[in-house]
C-alpha cells in the first residue's frame, strides 16, 4: 500500500502553490498518494498566534525573495500578487466543498494559477468569475456551494484538527504523524515518504 502526504494549505499562502506544483512529481518517485487537505490560513493564524510574515516589514521583504528564489530554482512560473492578502474564506470553502468532486484538481489549478501566476483579486467576484468557469463552476453554482453548513462545518473541523496535530501556517504536511512545515521542506518529506 502506498505510503500517503497530507497535504494542507490555504490559496492565501505563496508557499502552498509552491509546494502544490511540485507535490505531483515528489509523489510519483515515491510512489506515493497525496492527501489534499483544505484549511483555513486565517484560523489557523488565530488559533496559534502566528501571523502573515507579510505583517512583519523585514521578514516580508525577505520571503518575497526568497519565494522567487525557490520559484526559480524549480522552473515554476509565480508573480507577487499585488492585491494580497486576499480574504480566502470563500476559496477555501470552494475547495472544501468540491473535494469529492471531478472538478476538484481543475479548481485548485485555476485558483492556485490566478492567485500566484497570473495575480488576480480573487476577492472581487469579476475577478473571480472567469477563474471559476476554468475549473467548471458557475458563480451561482459555487456561491450556493460556499454557503451549505456541510461545506462551512467541515472546512472549520479541518482547520481545528490541523491546530490539534501542531499546524501552525501553510503548507503543512504529515507523513503519519511525523509534520513538516513548508515547502522548503519538501527534501524531508520525500524522505519520510521513502523510508
Amino acid at each position: 500500500m502506498p505510503k500517503t502526504v497530507e497535504f494542507l494549505f490555504d490559496f492565501g499562502s505563496p508557499a502552498s502553490y509552491l509546494a502544490y506544483k511540485r507535490l505531483p512529481l515528489l509523489a510519483e518517485r515515491v510512489g506515493a498518494r497525496v492527501d489534499y487537505v483544505p484549511m483555513l490560513l486565517g484560523g489557523v493564524f488565530k488559533a496559534t498566534g502566528n501571523a502573515s510574515p507579510a505583517t512583519v516589514p523585514a521578514k516580508g521583504r525577505w520571503m518575497n525573495a526568497d519565494l522567487a528564489r525557490w520559484a526559480k530554482r524549480f522552473g515554476t512560473p509565480f508573480n507577487r500578487n499585488p492585491f494580497f492578502p486576499i480574504n480566502t474564506l470563500h476559496l477555501m470553502r470552494g475547495a472544501t466543498g468540491l473535494i469529492e468532486d471531478t472538478r476538484f484538481f481543475a479548481y485548485l489549478e485555476a485558483v492556485f494559477d490566478a492567485m500566484w501566476r497570473e495575480p488576480k483579486n480573487l476577492g472581487e467576484p469579476a475577478e473571480l468569475v472567469p477563474v471559476l468557469r476554468r475549473a467548471g463552476l458557475e458563480a451561482d453554482e459555487f456561491r450556493a456551494l460556499t454557503e451549505r453548513d456541510e461545506v462551512k462545518d467541515r472546512l472549520k473541523a479541518t482547520t481545528e484538527r490541523a491546530v490539534e496535530r501542531g499546524a501552525f501556517g501553510a503548507p503543512t504536511f504529515f507523513v503519519g504523524e511525523e509534520m513538516f512545515f513548508g515547502q522548503d521542506r519538501m527534501d524531508f518529506v520525500e524522505e519520510a515518504l521513502a523510508a
